[in-house]
């Protein structure tokens, strides 16, 4: 009794080598593994970008000039000729009873022995008119009865110096196709699954997206890899974090609430109702024996520094010591100022000796610190004698051992990668591993959010502190606006308010044509801020230098900085009331959005100019979208329309970055739809997991099998 072999799977066809397709020698297979097409699976991943819907044939009198058609006709003329630069011009006149059009093809002299008088031909192409007469220039020609005639062609995405191109790619994908049809496709997605969200099988989807027969079959093909697509990454995501509840072993924080309430009853002013939520969700958390892996989302100047050290005293109040990391020097030492000013008046009792009140200790570990101080602070970091650790990277080298380090915040954590936040984390105590909460003040849209961060609880500060005074953003696109914009600048000086200005390059290059950090400094010394006191800030600078300069513009004593995008995050002069930012459309959204948030957070007015001419009009976008919102979230949204999801995909770091179908854009609900799902198959365990998780590894270790093997 012969037994029929299963369907294949994903991983099946990632082990079938590309070359084993009729038709796909030598030379197209290493074109093709050039553009990361290996395997069969790879093959039938580069799915079409758009589709010619050539089942639609028009009549030559009902073209219309500036859009797309396809006729059918007979060529009645042939015309032969030179023109310009001793180019060949071939000349064909197509009818087909209702009316005429020319068609002419460029440097293509053969065309006139293929297309002779007489030849009936199927013509796709854009119309134009030429001295009243409608024509094509180089449109696709079908002879009747080609293959590309009366179907919905793919059209696939190519470049020139791929060595194939679409029509080759359409070939091969069909040829796979014809191969796989007899075992079809495996589909492990439960059949519930299936049938309550109205899929069709996978099969059939792939048939449809590479040779549909009507364009509403891609569209269901479509949305049936599109949620593929998404379901994979958010199981992923989802098992992820079930696996690490249930093996990682926490700290289990005990905190009391004195340190906590100590510190509010010295702010001076009370919490918001988001900073409020979301402290009870870390504390909420952090009372639990299993390792907190949270994100905190908050715009500029929500109060997420605050809401972070709610979570170091807490970790304080059970006897655990804090760690927090940032990505620059600059910004480390402004926590570090600000968070030892907000914890001058606390005092605790020493973990280590248990020595009774004494104040609590914050220190500095970065590249400004001196050898003598850094040795001093490894030996009470690891002795349990400091009790707040604040620095750059410094802070994951082996010479940095916590006496029990209870809690990690990241700040900026985009900045860092995956094995560097890791590394902070083994730094727990025993076999523990610390609370750790990352935070960003760049937001992302929810589904974003869904996809780049879906193994984290995800906490959103989305509300502004009471005070803060809003900003007016102004572009400044022609010079006269620009003097304008300095003016400005001089007349807050003049009221004993300061100000930024931001370049995009510290030094002069002949690439770009942007202004240079070092350039425009010495201009505006020399000119438009003559008389004023101007620093340099860059980073290239030592630490000491950069230090002295930001001591000085804290204190009032610097009227103007002009500095690179060093300052972009965390720096917080409440006396800076005016940002500059030029050569602005050069910047992306958020990070303009973040330069833009180093002034209003005083209560004085403040204002952001945003210099330079937009070239595009992506760019243009942008810049007036600032002008309208201070928004970050409805930014986000902008931001993601404009970009698309490249770089924010990016942004996962590991695993499979790319989206080969879906959109962030285009299919957000079906991102909801796919976490919905995958939280539901992982919380029910459902027996389909074990396939659907090795699916999502993509791929290797199956068995070869013969079903591709060319006769």
């Amino acid at each position: 009794m012969t037994v029929d072999p299963p369907p294949l799977t994903l991983r099946d066809l990632d082990q079938l080598d590309v070359q084993r397709l009729n038709g796909v020698g030598d030379k197209r297979a290493k074109a093709l593994r050039s553009n990361g097409i290996e395997s069969v699976l790879d093959l039938l991943r580069t799915y079409p970008r758009r589709y010619i819907d050539r089942t639609r044939e028009a009549r030559i009198g009902e073209l219309l000039e500036g859009e797309e058609g396809m006729v059918l006709g007979r060529v009645e003329r042939v015309e032969n000729r030179r023109v310009r630069g001793n180019r060949s011009m071939i000349t064909l006149t197509v009818s087909d009873g209702t009316g005429r059009i020319k068609v002419t093809f460029f440097n293509q002299p053969w065309r006139a022995k293929q297309l002779p008088e007489g030849t009936d031909l199927v013509l796709f192409g854009k119309v134009d008119s030429f001295r009243g007469s409608l024509q094509m220039t180089s449109p696709v020609i079908d002879v009747i009865g080609g293959d590309q005639t009366g179907r919905i062609v793919p059209v696939y995405p190519q470049s020139e110096k791929a060595g194939y191109g679409s029509s080759e790619l359409a070939k091969w994908n069909a040829e796979a196709l014809r191969r796989i049809r007899p075992r079809s496709m495996h589909d492990p997605l439960p059949a519930a699954v299936v049938e309550a969200n109205g899929f069709v099988d996978r099969m059939t989807a792939m048939s449809s997206i590479h040779e549909p027969e009507t364009m509403a079959t891609v569209t269901e093909a479509r949305r049936r890899l599109v949620f593929d697509e998404l379901f994979s990454i958010q199981l992923e995501l989802v098992q992820r974090q079930k696996d690490r509840q249930a093996t990682a072993v926490g700290v289990e924080h005990a905190g009391t609430g004195e340190l906590t309430q100590t510190l509010l009853d010295t702010l001076g002013f009370p919490l918001t109702g988001a900073q409020e939520r979301v402290i009870d969700e870390i504390v909420d958390d952090m009372h639990r024996n299993f390792p907190m892996h949270r994100l905190l989302q908050g715009d500029v100047g929500a109060g997420k520094t605050l809401v972070a050290l709610w979570g170091l005293l807490t970790a304080r109040e059970g006897g655990f010591q804090g760690a927090l990391m940032a990505p620059t020097e600059v910004l480390a030492e402004q926590h570090h100022l600000g968070i030892r000013a907000l914890l001058k008046d606390i005092r605790v009792d020493d973990p280590a000796s248990l020595l009774p009140d004494r104040p609590l200790r914050v220190e500095l570990l970065s590249n400004s610190v001196s050898t003598a101080d850094r040795r001093r602070i490894l030996a009470q970091t690891q002795s349990g004698d400091v009790d707040i650790l604040i620095g750059t990277h410094a802070l994951i080298q082996e010479t940095v051992q916590f006496f029990n380090l209870g809690l990690v915040v990241i700040d900026e954590q985009h900045r860092f990668g995956v094995e560097q936040r890791a590394v902070l984390r083994e730094k727990g105590p025993g076999n523990k591993e610390p609370d750790v909460l990352v935070m960003t003040a760049t937001p992302i849209p929810r589904t974003a959010a869904m996809t780049v961060y879906g193994d984290l609880d995800v906490s959103i500060l989305d509300e502004l502190p009471p005070g803060r005074t809003p900003i007016v953003t102004r572009w400044a696109a022609t010079p006269d606006e620009e003097a304008g914009m300095w003016d400005d600048v001089r007349s807050a000086v003049a009221e004993g308010r300061q100000a930024y200005v931001v370049c995009p390059l510290i030094e002069a290059s002949d690439k770009l044509e942007v202004r240079s950090v070092t350039e425009t400094h010495d201009e505006l010394v020399g000119g438009q801020l003559y008389g004023l006191d101007v620093a340099l800030l860059h980073g290239r600078m030592s630490s000491e230098e950069k230090e002295a300069v930001m001591s000085s513009f804290r204190s009032g004593d610097t009227d103007v900085l002009v500095a690179t995008t060093v300052i972009e995050v965390g720096v917080d002069v409440p006396n800076a009331t005016v940002m500059v930012i030029l050569d602005a459309p050069r910047f992306g959204i958020a990070q303009l959005h973040q330069l833009r948030g180093r002034v209003g957070r005083g209560a004085h007015a403040s204002t952001c100019w945003l210099a330079g001419e937009a070239t595009t009009a992506d760019g243009e976008a942008r810049l007036e979208a600032l002008v309208e919102s201070t928004d970050g979230f409805e930014l986000a949204e902008v931001d993601l329309e404009l970009r698309g999801e490249g770089t924010i995909m990016g942004e996962r770091q590991k695993g499979r970055n790319d989206l080969r179908l879906a959109s962030l854009r285009r299919d957000r609900d079906v991102v909801v739809l796919a976490r919905s799902v995958a939280v539901d198959l992982v919380e029910r365990n459902d027996p389909a997991i074990p396939e659907l998780v090795d699916e999502t590894s993509v791929l290797l270790g199956a068995d070869d099998t013969d079903f591709l093997l060319k006769n």
